[in-house]
């Protein structure tokens, strides 16, 4: 059944007449392809990061605040804060989810097999695998605490309480 079908494969390429190299749509030098819409792989790739850019609809100016709202806008600072702290958080995780497993996250190095995985959420050399030279975000402190308080659960004696 595999036979079948990869000689049918190899028959239809066969059969193709082979395309004629075309030159970038954008007139760079190289070669494109009519899957890339017959620009070459750099002009393509700069294509698709434009085209998020200019899908994206314009949002409106915001419209200024009315005297009637101005108490709730002395009301809600800590909304601002809020939500510019929300926007750095996902920053830095969108930073951590674009890092490749296979290189250090702090000197760029590839790691391979013997990277090490921090709790963190990085990957590292055995240079940078530790929490105080990488300058670790994980709270190691708090975690220990909780695993201690759940590890070692308060007993009181039923005598005291008698007494």
């Amino acid at each position: 059944m595999a036979q079948e079908s990869w000689k049918q494969e190899t028959e239809e390429t066969e059969l193709r007449a082979p395309e004629s190299p075309i030159l970038c749509a954008n007139n760079c030098g190289f070669y494109g392809s009519s899957v890339t819409n017959n620009m070459c792989s750099k002009c393509y790739r700069e294509f698709i990061k434009q085209q998020p850019l200019l899908s994206q609809p314009t949002r409106p100016a915001e419209k200024s605040p009315s005297m009637g709202s101005s108490s709730s806008l002395l009301s809600e600072p800590g909304a601002a804060e809020a939500s510019t702290v929300a926007a750095e958080v996902n920053a830095t995780e969108d930073l951590k989810v674009n890092m490749p497993a296979n290189r250090c996250f702090f000197c760029r190095k590839k790691v391979g097999l013997t990277g090490f995985q921090c709790r963190c959420g990085g990957t590292f050399c055995s240079l940078h695998r530790y929490s105080d030279i990488h300058e670790c975000s994980f709270d190691y402190k708090s975690t220990g605490r909780t695993a201690i308080a759940k590890g070692n659960p308060v007993v009181k004696a039923d005598k005291i309480d008698k007494i």
